[in-house]
């Protein structure tokens, strides 16, 4: 089981800085260290393991859920957690570039549902919002897909965290 797990675990992180293109089946052999017939064993073909790639992304979307729920506040409690997890965010941005993939839409949608709720809770504490809850979707909806589009390996730090939601709270703040 640990091999399969690596090969997971290394295709994940490839997906989540490369793309697609990153998982090929001999560049992740080479990567592994293991032979290509080793991937086979496990996995009957690239389709398969991408679904195993994402059930794990849902798994490590959970774990991010419930850090969430312990959190008292976006700066430190949840930036440490987004920096933690930067391989799951890259991996989401990933899955919001290829969502016209049905099954990576799909998973997106899922792990969106998952990790925001919890995000949401903190950040309406945080910020002592008073907006509907309409309001506080709509605005997270937004703030979600611009934060997707900005966020690189090289640029995901705890200074560039905090001085988004710091943008991010000045900006919500003004619609109050």
């Amino acid at each position: 089981m640990e091999r399969k797990f690596l090969w997971i675990e290394t295709g994940y992180a490839l997906f989540a800085n490369e793309g697609m293109q990153a998982l090929k089946v001999e560049r992740l052999a080479k990567k592994v260290g293991i032979s290509k017939s080793s991937f086979y064993h496990y996995f009957a073909d690239n389709e398969l393991f991408i679904e195993e790639l994402l059930d794990y992304h849902l798994q490590q979307s959970r774990i991010i859920a419930e850090k969430e729920k312990k959190s008292n506040h976006i700066d430190p409690d949840l930036i440490a957690i987004l920096i933690e997890h930067k391989t799951d965010l890259l991996f989401n941005r990933q899955l919001r570039i290829q969502r016209n993939n049905p099954r990576f839409a799909h998973t997106l949608s899922l792990s969106d549902q998952i990790v925001g709720n919890s995000f949401i809770a903190i950040w309406v504490k945080d910020l002592g919002l008073q907006l509907s809850q309409k309001q506080l979707e709509g605005i997270f909806s937004l703030a979600l897909e611009n934060f997707y589009l900005q966020i690189s390996e090289q640029n995901l730090s705890t200074i560039w965290l905090s001085n988004y939601f710091e943008n991010l709270k000045t900006i919500v703040k003004s619609f109050e």
